[in-house]
């Protein structure tokens, strides 16, 4: 069976010495999240997801939730584990402390997000939908609703939901047909079905607050006549107890490929009392907001795969003895040699780790901005990070869950025939990461999103975000001797992701679908670009340190690992490259009768 151990060695180095973690403390509002304070929490959050969360991923994944008259009931277990998990605070880290939040930074809510996600991806679900939810509520819903919502779903008492997705639309929100007719007492009844729906009922929780995409009756066609609205499982009486049952029940629940411990629902609505979150006609703001949320926290889904289905494998390839050393045998005392000593096997451990340790930089460099957009005194500064949020978004999703898949199937195969089978729990990591990849808007529309919206929004303003601290980053290191092998190869990316952002704008003007044609292809050469830059700075901060005074040689690891990235992977940009510039037309002159 599987095991899983936090790395908060590594956690820590991106933190602190990577993003200047100790800095934190400065903002207006976390004085007091000093590393003191900080490595702590870590731990504990560690010590939860290592004991509590992660026993139950494989039996959460075998018994799956089962719904009997109207009820649906979480895998065994599952109930004990999220009361200890809301009881210890964990659903309220990252809160207002105005509602009975914590407010620590998102730069450690992230790092805890993918602990999480890592011992239990199913278990995840539950308190990340409710963050959305939360999201929406705060910055959307009004005084009244704020007061009586928010402190149960920081508390952990209550969940939330999204209800987007209709049978007839998922991208296309546009064709929703869902209803809202208003009542006389200000509230609305909403009528219709939504699929799809991640925790939309379960037994965690004494209530789930619904956040609701409806129309209002007369609405503008299309998302221009879109409203949100909050409905929750239980009404609410005037002094905060439960009311009766709303006419909101769950019809079925979905049979899928992986996550089975997380309740994936059919959701009807039956004249369900619901109130209005935000203006009318405005609920594609709220979605967006609790959106961008989710497309953040399912690439950390990505992250935390990948980094768990590469401790499997590397403790799998220390212990199974086959075969001998190309070079001869290194273990003469034993029948043969254990699988690590192969090249092939060193190929598929050491791209699981460059990709893991690499996602880790770029989602705490997210996070980070995170932290400075809401609470940085400069509002230059915090206009900065907002645009650098907005840009990395589409990729933080697309390209950490792209990878997570890849290094899931990549610890699968380490452990050969042993890693398609049950017990070792690695094909589980496969099943369950791969809708990291569809949901919350798939990588395809990840990447239309960047090519169609981020690249040309405000003449180019947001990409500066990222190209000019790359470019300055490339000529101040230019001359450096030690850091050339990690520089050079930069270099070369960044040109290459230059040139490909001028020729997909340029070709996005005169055609639409040969911007469309290059997009997938574009943000990846722009994410391992990305993750080339921040490797080129793994290496700067360890390379010195990467001597005598580095007695577990965590830096020299991490060294050798940027080696390996700029050497091995990065040389991806360059397939990458040619495609964008080979343009669409051998896909979109294609007879569509020949398919």
């Amino acid at each position: 069976m599987a095991s899983y151990k936090a790395p908060l060695r590594d956690m820590r180095f991106v933190l602190f010495e990577l993003m200047g973690g100790d800095d934190i403390a400065s903002l207006p509002g976390y004085e007091e999240f000093t590393r003191d304070l900080i490595d702590p929490v870590l731990e504990e959050a560690a010590k939860v997801c290592e004991e509590v969360l992660h026993p139950l991923n494989r039996s959460g994944d075998e018994e799956g939730c089962t719904l009997e008259n109207g009820v649906v009931r979480t895998p065994k277990g599952f109930v004990d584990a999220y009361r200890q998990f809301h009881e210890g605070g964990w659903t309220s880290i990252a809160c207002d402390p105005e509602y009975g939040g914590q407010g620590l930074p998102k730069a450690v809510d992230t790092l805890i997000v993918e602990m999480i996600c890592s011992a239990n991806l199913s278990f995840s679900l539950y308190p990340g939908l409710t963050q959305g939810a939360y999201v929406a509520l705060h910055d959307f819903g009004s005084e009244a609703l704020k007061q009586i919502y928010l402190p149960k779903l920081v508390e952990g008492a209550w969940s939330g939901t999204m209800c987007l997705t209709e049978p007839q639309c998922g991208t296309d929100l546009g064709l929703l047909r869902t209803r809202a007719a208003p009542t006389e007492d200000g509230a609305y009844k909403i009528t219709g079905t939504k699929i799809f729906i991640s925790a939309g009922e379960h037994d965690l929780t004494e209530n789930i607050i619904h956040l609701v995409l409806a129309r209002l009756p007369g609405a503008p066609k299309g998302t221009k006549g879109i409203s949100m609205f909050l409905v929750p499982k239980y009404l609410v009486k005037e002094d905060g107890s439960l009311g009766p049952r709303n006419g909101v029940a769950c019809g079925s629940i979905e049979h899928k490929m992986g996550i089975k411990g997380s309740s994936t629902c059919v959701m009807n609505f039956d004249e369900a009392t619901g109130w209005l979150v935000g203006e009318p006609h405005k609920g594609m703001r709220a979605m967006f907001a609790m959106m961008n949320a989710e497309r953040l926290a399912v690439g950390m889904q990505g992250l935390g795969v990948a980094e768990a289905s590469y401790q499997g494998a590397v403790a799998y390839a220390r212990e199974r003895l086959q075969g001998r050393s190309l070079s001869g045998a290194k273990h003469p005392e034993k029948p043969a040699d254990p699988i690590i000593v192969h090249p092939d096997v060193r190929r598929m451990l050491l791209t699981q780790r460059a990709y893991a340790e690499g996602c880790r930089a770029l989602a705490a460099w997210a996070a980070r901005s995170l932290d400075l957009q809401s609470r940085c005194p400069d509002p230059a500064m915090r206009q900065e990070a907002e645009d650098f949020v907005a840009l990395v978004t589409p990729i933080v999703k697309a390209l950490m869950t792209d990878l997570g898949s890849e290094a899931a199937n990549l610890g699968m195969q380490v452990l050969g025939g042993h890693g398609y089978i049950r017990e070792h729990g690695m094909e589980q990591y496969v099943r369950d990461c791969r809708i990291a990849q569809i949901y919350e808007g798939t990588n395809g529309i990840q990447a239309l999103d960047l090519v169609g919206r981020k690249l040309p929004a405000n003449v180019g303003r947001l990409l500066r975000r990222f190209f000019h601290p790359v470019s300055d980053y490339i000529e101040t290191r230019s001359e450096d001797k030690a850091l050339r092998e990690f520089v050079q190869p930069l270099g070369k990316a960044f040109v290459r992701l230059q040139q490909a952002t001028a020729a997909v704008a340029r070709a996005g003007l005169r055609d639409p679908e040969e911007a469309g044609a290059a997009a997938t292809d574009y943000l990846r050469l722009f994410g391992l670009t990305a993750l080339a830059y921040l490797w080129a700075r793994m290496a700067e901060v360890s390379l010195p340190k990467a001597g005598a005074d580095d007695p577990d040689g965590f830096y020299a690891a991490k060294v050798a690992t940027a080696r390996f990235f700029m050497q091995r992977l990065l040389p991806q940009t360059s397939g990458l490259f040619t495609g964008i510039m080979a343009g669409g037309e051998s896909m979109m002159a294609f007879e569509e009768a020949a398919f």
